[in-house]
């Protein structure tokens, strides 16, 4: 399949279905951006590993994104400016093609992620005090079941299970699973 033809699909998959809005809970909102690019003739998806100098999630693997502010106007507007500040993704350079469901995070954040491709090559100006190291993962790669799994983690003295992807050294949990595993469901279902 060409890669325009894979963009266009994931484009009519996010933009024919009813997204789940959380809305009702006093939680701050967020906005992620799930950077696609296409490498070596096929999709990849960017990640970053968190530095231990941030505030939240400290040295996690995530997508690009954080606290939406009021100046943004609008959660897109909140994933991009994100994505400038930590890895310096214009956000000219980003085609957003459609958005996921909203999630809660275990630090109760409501987290909007919106799906977007840029070029590839790319000039990344990577903030060193936010981000510790990009991931470049191909997507076939996260499709092979031995790489998905669940973990019980301990937050707030409660046990809770969490979905995990594991890529060469790097373990995706978290909320940045819970988004990948269903933008990965969405698509490839």
């Amino acid at each position: 399949m060409k890669s325009f033809d894979f963009i266009d699909e994931i484009r009519n998959i996010l933009g024919k279905r009813e997204r789940r809005v959380i809305g009702h809970l006093p939680f701050p909102k967020a906005a992620v951006l799930v950077p696609l690019f296409e490498k070596e003739g096929s999709c990849h998806l960017l990640f970053t590993k968190r530095t231990h100098q941030v505030k939240h999630h400290k040295g996690e693997i995530s997508f690009p994104g954080g606290m939406s502010d009021k100046e943004d106007g609008d959660l897109k507007k909140t994933a991009l400016r994100e994505a400038s500040e930590e890895i310096g993704l214009n956000e000219n350079d980003v085609q957003v093609l459609g958005t996921l469901d909203d999630i809660v995070t275990v630090t109760e954040f409501i987290v909007t992620p919106f799906v977007g491709i840029f070029p590839y090559p790319y000039p990344f100006k990577v903030s060193p005090t936010e981000i510790a190291e990009l991931i470049e993962v191909p997507l076939a790669s996260l499709l092979d079941p031995d790489c998905f799994g669940e973990k019980e983690i301990l937050h707030n003295d409660r046990k809770r299970i969490v979905q995990t992807y594991q890529y060469k050294h790097h373990n995706i949990w978290g909320a940045t699973a819970k988004i990948l595993k269903q933008f990965l469901d969405l698509i490839f279902s």
